[in-house]
């Protein structure tokens, strides 16, 4: 990262950052991590042979939210107070393998039916019969398998930037707008799969690595991105090349406080539990064989303008299998939408709340 980049970041520096952020009651925990700031105190639940770290806020009722890779249950702090004080219990864990929740080591118990059962489990310990979950990049393909492997359990659905996967019954949608992406063996997906190379980089320096991820333009321009070469990593997303660069694309939007939250809890967890949940994708087509295949609860998707990655038209013809489905489109957002609009977002996702769950 270049020093003016970095000098940026520290002029955010909020007043008081340090010891202090962290309410005085609330250690470390033994894997290092300690409990976010600007968020209410976590509590720990006993679910699914893990113990899930959960900040919580408000009454009526629930709104579960699901976070993605390299990400926590902080980065839904801007969410949490604002669906609170609308009328709704604000519910948003640390998940399997990440932050004060940790998890197991082998990779085979990352699948989406773990992350699932994860998410009743917390329901049942709550007393909750039925909530509305709400999924981010990962995270939203957990919520989005919700009402196919516990449609009991579902409120309602809304997928953020993540779309919800196509029925493999169901024909190809027609004249949907390609991915700007150029796939080869050097795609992100494919380079978090071997057990160890991905960690090698990413930890090398990880406040880089969050320099890098959770940054706007750069990769999350969509005109920018369809005018590079078809050879470059940036075309090719070739995640881990383009942070070895001495300067990576993208510019930082976060405030110091956020990204220090974030870098001192990956240098305390590394990245190994986000990145198992890539490993053990490739069960999902057994864990969905026997799931229904139409989505009846109601749903909203939330698209990015410059998601790259997870672009709007991905989301053409879920109307085909979800019965009640609403779509809106932040535009001028890259990838990370709920910290990047936080406002816009919320003003979203109330309103469906309202208008759907109310």
């Amino acid at each position: 990262m270049s020093q003016d980049r970095r000098a940026f970041l520290q002029t955010t520096l909020v007043a008081g950052l340090g010891a202090a952020t962290y309410p005085m009651n609330l250690m470390a925990q033994s894997n290092g991590v300690r409990p976010a700031p600007l968020m209410p105190a976590p509590s720990f639940v006993d679910t699914n042979g893990i113990s899930m770290a959960v900040y919580e806020k408000g009454s009526g009722p629930a709104v579960v939210f699901s976070h993605g890779f390299p990400e926590l249950a902080f980065s839904w702090r801007n969410q949490l107070d604002a669906v609170a004080e609308a009328g709704y219990h604000a519910i948003a864990p640390d998940q399997r393998g990440y932050g004060l929740t940790g998890g197991p080591d082998d990779p085979a118990l990352y699948g989406i039916d773990y992350f699932c059962d994860d998410l009743v489990g917390l329901l049942d310990a709550r007393g909750i019969d039925k909530a509305v979950f709400v999924g981010h990049d990962w995270g939203g393909a957990v919520v989005w398998a919700m009402p196919r492997l516990h449609p009991d359990r579902c409120l309602g659905i809304i997928g953020l930037n993540t779309s919800a996967g196509r029925p493999a019954d169901l024909p190809q949608v027609e004249d949907s707008e390609p991915s700007l992406i150029i796939q080869t063996p050097n795609y992100y997906f494919n380079t978090f799969i071997p057990e160890g190379l991905a960690e090698s980089i990413l930890e090398a320096d990880v406040r880089k690595a969050f320099d890098f991820f959770l940054s706007r333009g750069g990769i999350w321009d969509k005109e920018s991105f369809a005018l590079l070469p078809e050879d470059s990593a940036e075309r090719q997303m070739n995640l881990l090349a383009m942070l070895q660069q001495e300067d990576p694309p993208g510019d930082p939007f976060m405030s110091e406080q956020v990204m220090a939250y974030f870098t001192d809890t990956y240098e305390a967890t590394g990245f190994t539990g986000g990145l198992n949940w890539y490993r053990a994708s490739v069960r999902r087509g057994t864990i969905f064989a026997n799931a229904p295949t139409r989505i009846e609860v109601p749903s909203l998707y939330i698209g990015a303008e410059n998601d790259v990655i997870l672009p709007p038209s991905s989301a053409d013809g879920m109307e085909d299998f979800i019965t009640d489905l609403e779509k809106y489109t932040v535009m001028d957002s890259g990838h990370w939408t709920q910290q990047e609009k936080p406002d816009e977002v919320n003003r979203v996702i109330i309103e469906w709340l309202n208008r759907k769950i109310a």
